[in-house]
């Protein structure tokens, strides 16, 4: 089995939980806090990966970013940029495909945040920044675990939209979920089962660890 599809897979994992991690936190908290009839739009937009076909979402960045067209031929010929069947592609199309899988679990632990320690915060004439990074973060740690790991965890399982921005390149774009597939095709399901074991094994002890951690199982085993 060729591991450099597995080792980019979890490059992109932690490439794109980084960056949506950073992206989703001001979202978040505007979503969790704001107010106005633009904030239920923008809940809509961010939800709609998780009902979207991810093929969707792949063929419309495939027609954004495809030279045949306006801005895509702006972002090679002007700016030099090539995003269609590259790494900085595949992370594009991550960030907008797990962004409800970070942004859902941040803007929930922020709403489940007291109201009088907000307060009590604003009466000591504490500033929005310093309440966000001393109050509302350090009582939703829960919460961006989850998110992070979330994020991880989907992006390791992300299949339509890679394989329609990224296309199937070796050692570039190839991630794991393409070489099952290809494996699947090539009728060698031998390996094809390697690969989705070494995926399913790390995924679920991923997603095990955090609700070890959540729920407070963790502690007391180490006790």
């Amino acid at each position: 089995m060729e591991w450099n599809p597995i080792i980019l897979t979890f490059e992109l994992a932690a490439v794109t939980s980084a960056i949506l991690f950073l992206l989703a936190l001001p979202l978040a908290r505007w979503l969790a806090f704001g107010k106005g009839w633009l904030r239920p739009v923008v809940e809509t937009l961010v939800a709609m990966p998780l009902v979207l076909p991810p093929t969707v979402l792949g063929f419309y960045l495939l027609l954004l970013f495809s030279p045949q067209f306006a801005f895509g031929r702006f972002l090679v010929e002007q700016l030099h940029l090539r995003f269609l069947f590259t790494f900085p592609g595949l992370v594009i199309g991550s960030l907008i495909y797990s962004l409800p899988f970070m942004v859902q679990p941040l803007q929930a632990g922020f709403s489940k945040i007291a109201p009088n320690l907000l307060d009590a915060a604003r009466v000591m004439g504490k500033s929005p920044l310093t309440i966000f990074l001393r109050v509302i973060l350090p009582n939703s740690r829960p919460a961006l675990l989850t998110g992070l790991v979330l994020t991880f965890a989907h992006t390791i399982g992300e299949f339509g939209v890679v394989l329609m921005i990224g296309g199937n390149i070796a050692g570039e774009t190839r991630v794991g979920s393409i070489a099952i597939y290809d494996q699947v095709e090539l009728g060698n399901y031998g390996q094809a089962n390697h690969y989705a074991l070494v995926l399913f094994g790390i995924t679920f002890s991923i997603l095990l660890l955090v609700y070890l951690i959540n729920g407070g199982y963790l502690k007391r085993l180490l006790k």
